[in-house]
């Protein structure tokens, strides 16, 4: 069986320049506050939104940089969860406003944490692929699909972010449509995680709207998902008639 290669050409170097960039500037955040780490490594695993909500708010003007910074370095190191800092958002600058703000943030973290993974991952997982038939239809389906299956992992709230971000770092989706699904599905999934986190905080205030988001959003996914389905197979059926579709 032919061994395939990963094309290292324009995307390996916006890769490699991506990451060395990422390294580079958490050694200079670390020069400038050696404490920046054990405090965010604190706030993200804390769990406590009201604490995320007065360390954010303790930087007054900048307070709305520092929560974009700290929800994209969350983001982008892949495994620390941001759902307490996208509540806190909500908190200290409205729904609205915190939606925006966690919304930006987690979908330029992603994006970083995608090139930063796809030049450490893929070439190993190029390796690995290569040797499956199986596999190899798999990752084509990826290449050919990765858009949609994308779009619908991140729409989904709750989810895993570093889970969805590596699945795709050793898939053959295009950058491009890696990060435009991600523009496009982080915004439900983060709309609805600050909207449910920020009622849930002040439950006794907004019961009667918590109810209603919650309502909805339930039927919307479950629409959400028959389509999905549908396309799905869908595509399979078209790819047993034709292996080139």
């Amino acid at each position: 069986m032919k061994e395939r290669k990963f094309s290292p050409s324009g995307e390996g170097l916006v890769q490699m320049i991506a990451g060395v960039l990422f390294v580079v500037l958490l050694i200079i955040i670390n020069i400038v506050d050696p404490t920046f780490y054990p405090t965010m490594w604190h706030l993200a695993t804390s769990g406590s939104m009201e604490e995320i909500a007065e360390y954010i708010q303790g930087y007054g003007p900048m307070a709305m940089v520092v929560s974009m910074l700290l929800d994209i370095f969350v983001n982008a190191v892949g495994f620390l969860p941001s759902i307490f800092i996208s509540t806190a958002n909500g908190l200290v600058f409205g729904m609205w406003p915190g939606i925006i703000i966690s919304w930006l943030a987690e979908t330029i973290g992603v994006v970083i944490s995608f090139y930063i993974m796809r030049y450490f991952l893929r070439d190993a997982a190029d390796k690995l692929i290569s040797k499956s038939t199986t596999l190899m239809k798999v990752d084509d389906f990826s290449g050919n699909n990765g858009f949609v299956v994308m779009l619908f992992a991140r729409s989904l709230p709750y989810f895993p972010s570093g889970v969805i971000t590596a699945l795709g770092a050793i898939s053959k989706i295009k950058p491009r449509d890696y990060i435009l699904a991600n523009l496009i599905g982080k915004f439900p999934s983060t709309a609805l995680e600050v909207a449910i986190g920020t009622d849930i905080v002040n439950f006794q205030e907004n019961m009667g709207r918590l109810g209603i988001i919650v309502v909805v959003a339930a039927i919307v996914y479950f629409i959400l998902w028959k389509v999905y389905k549908r396309y799905i197979n869908k595509r399979n059926a078209e790819r047993e008639h034709d292996p080139n579709a």
